[in-house]
């Protein structure tokens, strides 16, 4: 689920998303096929601007991505720490051809495993990443869907999910969330990093099998599965054709 175009989600496929008003989350969510997603992304080329839908580095959106990244986490320093005898460990979520974890992740966490399920997309992140693999800055590559993600306990300083929550519907989005709580470290920090629907209710995207959620949604979701966020920005820099993009930085509340 990469940038998209405003307009370009709507389950008649037309560009309309005059009839997502009539939807209710349930029905978009009934409408997400694993199986129909998988399919779409290994038809893509596994390139940058395969995995960010045509907005590749002839574009300003890979460097203005980064940039606002790396603002966003630097404001945040303060705030998260690696727990004492650990290791900075980073995990990158819909890891794509290891875009994110090259130009990002590894300036920030001592090692970064990657999680994607999409077999092509694999094998060039390794290519991709084959300097850092040598590093041993990369751990664990996991070619499995989040749904299926079962985390090692308290192992990961920063969790960092970007454009690939659209993926899952609200019950399972719920799921992982559970499963980062207990992936975390101490006094870590989940980001993630989406775009947010421009209508009054999330909308769904037939041509990846995905859906936008809205800001709204995604402030209930957070709330409903125990997290607290701390700070949130909008990403700056990106083409006006392209939905907003928003960053979320979580931990989780503490239990009284």
């Amino acid at each position: 689920m990469p940038v998209k175009e405003i307009g370009l989600g709507s389950v008649t496929g037309s560009g309309s998303q005059v009839e997502e008003s009539d939807l209710s989350i349930a029905d978009v969510d009934s409408k997400i096929s694993y199986s129909d997603a998988i399919d779409y992304w290994t038809s893509i080329p596994p390139t940058v601007d395969g995995v960010l839908g045509g907005f590749g580095e002839q574009t300003s959106v890979p460097k203005a991505d980064i940039v606002g990244s790396n603002t966003f986490i630097r404001k945040l320093k303060t705030r998260f720490s690696v727990e004492e005898g650990k290791v900075k460990y980073g995990i990158d979520f819909g890891a794509g051809v290891g875009r994110v974890t090259k130009d990002f992740l590894v300036k920030h966490c001592d090692k970064v495993d990657l999680l994607e399920p999409v077999v092509p997309f694999v094998e060039k992140m390794k290519t991709n990443l084959s300097e850092y693999i040598d590093e041993g800055k990369i751990g664990e590559i996991y070619q499995i869907p989040m749904q299926d993600w079962e985390p090692e306990p308290k192992k990961y300083y920063l969790i960092w999910c970007q454009w690939c929550c659209g993926q899952l519907p609200d019950n399972d989005f719920l799921k992982w969330l559970d499963n980062c709580k207990k992936a975390i470290q101490e006094n870590g920090l989940l980001v993630i990093k989406e775009n947010n629907s421009t209508s009054d209710t999330d909308i769904f995207d037939e041509v990846d099998s995905s859906k936008t959620r809205t800001d709204e949604n995604f402030r209930k979701l957070f709330k409903k599965a125990g997290w607290k966020l701390i700070s949130t920005d909008k990403q700056k820099g990106l083409p006006k054709e392209l939905l907003p993009v928003r960053m979320y930085a979580l931990k989780p509340e503490i239990e009284n």
